[in-house]
């Protein structure tokens, strides 16, 4: 099962998809290509999201065991779900760079994937984002927020004008322009109206920023005034902000200079000059503008790296705001790597763990899922000459909000501030994995807050929590029949959350982890090629059925695999490629007698000679 179609991306990380393949179904490819080599095998490929409600309990009950291969921790948390509700083996794996990891997953035996909580992905205040940038990836963010509200879906929650609400800022004076120039949090506001409209909403008058390019016509040169110029001109004046740092220099498109020389090497790797970002923009505005009025009225653009000129106006428009505020900018891979949260992979290591998954699948299909095993594949040999690390796996966890017999949490949160849309979308969907979640409230009439009928509850979207009768101590039982799932949820209502933090999950809070005391010989990072993390084994047992590869290569950058592109578990402590932060589970290394010193065994290892 597997939605995506083939990208040229894709190629160098596995071996069944050619450049003949290209824009094809992987799942159908996939097919098509182990055929060949095996004609008798009986292969049903589904071009399909893997969380499609049509595959429900009933249809995983129908397999002895599931192979994880995924690139994200929604479809992870979903799969992980749905085979502990059919009662199916699960195997899950993950590849990065040269690191790798292979474990299998039982419901009553082994930890569940989501037994231990994993490190949120990394996020910036808004106001970091919209007024003071001191990283490439605030501005690569920026840019991608640009790239929803001109051509995609519009989200309050990603404006990019000046954030006016800046605690830290403070404007002697209002700057003027001939061009909409700030956003107040529910539009674009005319400047020069604001200077003499009253503090009453009706008074100013505000559009969308699609609304805006659109009436411009989508001017390239207008559009890059007005947000490399107008804007910065405008955060100049907003004085505190600048006593500490280095004040940002704005841009004139009739002032720069036209004539640069190119840059060498290849096109992708290029740093180009201000002016050469200033044509990409244009040149991206005009293609991306253009498809968007092929489509149609009210059509979005959805934004993609291996789209050309997606990726082209996030690599210009994020270069042109690095410039001005004084960073050095980046070439269109190292733009597209972090704005895609890639890791580029090494098609060899995925071949060493899709062979792994294949032999814990044999034990799995022998009936000796004791012998099952969790198998970390690290760059560097452990005390022993290993770089295949066996563990026995970790029993469930009795705090997991999945696996448990009666899943329970408390979350933190503001009733007053909290609607009823953010628990669904953002506590439920987002933070619990949830798919379609029905919830009531536990106050004896079993009142249906939210429905996952279309339409039975919409009217509840807007209000707070609190409208409901919901306060501290509520209790909530949310439902998702698709997962075959309950969660009781216990309300802590709190007035003192972090500013931009909506809400914190009591007892779980891995960004706050103290910094983990591991044995680097033993400990390394393993991260899927998305955005989870996977850390060594806390296990201390090790088995001899080692295969020792040894390769001479530097360490690259790396990649999710398209042959096993899953990190799985969180049994090590270690940063997550994105977020830089640690798992709370405190690592036990395997270190023993026996780790100190090769055993008889070693002269039974297969070395591989790259």
């Amino acid at each position: 099962i597997d939605l995506d179609t083939i990208d040229v991306s894709n190629l160098n990380r596995q071996f069944l998809f050619q450049k003949k393949h290209v824009g094809k179904s992987k799942a159908q490819v996939a097919k098509e290509s182990a055929l060949q080599f095996c004609p008798s095998a009986n292969i049903i490929a589904y071009h399909d999201s893997v969380m499609n409600p049509d595959y429900n309990v009933e249809f995983f009950r129908k397999f002895m065991l599931v192979m994880n291969a995924l690139d994200n921790r929604a479809a992870r948390n979903h799969v992980n779900r749905m085979c502990l509700a059919a009662d199916i083996p699960l195997i899950e794996s993950g590849t990065a760079g040269y690191l790798g990891q292979v474990t299998v997953i039982k419901k009553g035996m082994t930890e569940c994937y989501e037994c231990q909580p994993k490190p949120t992905q990394k996020t910036f205040p808004g106001c970091t984002i919209r007024n003071t940038p001191s990283e490439p990836i605030h501005c690569i963010v920026w840019a991608k927020y640009l790239f929803n509200q001109l051509f995609g879906e519009e989200d309050a929650d990603q404006e990019v004008s000046p954030d006016t609400a800046d605690p830290e800022a403070a404007c002697n004076y209002v700057f003027k322009s001939h061009f909409h120039s700030i956003c107040d949090g529910n539009g674009w506001i005319d400047t020069a109206a604001r200077a003499t409209a009253s503090e009453k909403d009706g008074d100013i008058k505000r559009i969308s920023t699609k609304e805006w390019a659109r009436s411009t016509g989508y001017d390239s040169v207008k559009l890059f005034n007005k947000l490399f110029k107008d804007d910065i001109m405008y955060l100049l004046t907003m004085d505190k902000l600048w006593k500490k740092r280095k004040a940002p220099t704005p841009l004139d498109w009739q002032q720069l200079e036209k004539s640069e020389t190119p840059g060498s090497g290849l096109k992708d790797q290029q740093v180009l000059g201000v002016w050469g970002y200033c044509q990409l923009f244009q040149h991206s505005v005009e293609t991306l503008s253009s498809q968007l009025q092929e489509k149609g009225e009210g059509a979005e653009l959805v934004w993609d790296k291996d789209d050309p000129p997606a990726m082209d106006f996030v690599t210009a428009a994020s270069n042109l705001r690095m410039h001005i505020f004084s960073m050095n900018m980046k070439s269109r891979f190292d733009v597209k790597s972090m704005a895609g949260n890639i890791i580029p992979a090494i098609a060899t290591t995925n071949a060493v763990i899709a062979g792994l998954i294949v032999l814990e699948g044999l034990k799995i299909l022998a009936g000796e899922l004791e012998s099952c095993r969790t198998i970390f594949l690290n760059k560097c040999p452990n005390l022993r000459k290993k770089l295949l690390v066996p563990c026995v796996l970790d029993p469930p966890s009795a705090n997991c909000y999945v696996c448990a017999s009666k899943p329970e949490v408390t979350v933190k949160l503001n009733v007053h501030k909290t609607m009823v849309l953010s628990l669904q979308d953002r506590i439920l969907k987002e933070r619990f994995g949830m798919v379609a979640p029905d919830v009531q409230i536990e106050d004896g009439k079993g009142t249906i807050l939210i429905s996952s009928e279309e339409g039975e509850t919409e009217a509840n979207n807007s209000k707070f929590l609190a409208d409901f009768g919901i306060r501290n101590g509520s209790r909530l039982q949310a439902d998702d029949f698709l997962q075959d799932y309950t969660l009781l949820i216990n309300v802590l209502h709190t007035e003192e959350l972090e500013r931009d933090v909506e809400f914190e999950v009591v007892g779980e809070a891995p960004d706050k982890a103290p910094p983990p005391q591991t044995n680097q010989e033993e400990v390394n990072s393993i991260t899927n090629g998305n955005k989870d993390s996977a850390q060594p084994s806390t296990s201390s047992k090790a088995d001899d059925d080692d295969i020792m590869i040894v390769d001479s290569d530097e360490e690259e950058a790396v990649s999710s695999s398209s042959a096993a592109t899953v990190s799985t578990s969180t049994k090590r402590k270690h940063p997550d490629a994105e977020t830089g932060e640690t798992s709370t589970k405190r690592p036990r290394t395997e270190q023993s007698s026996a780790a100190a010193a090769p055993t008889d065994n070693d002269d039974d290892d297969i070395i591989a000679l790259d």
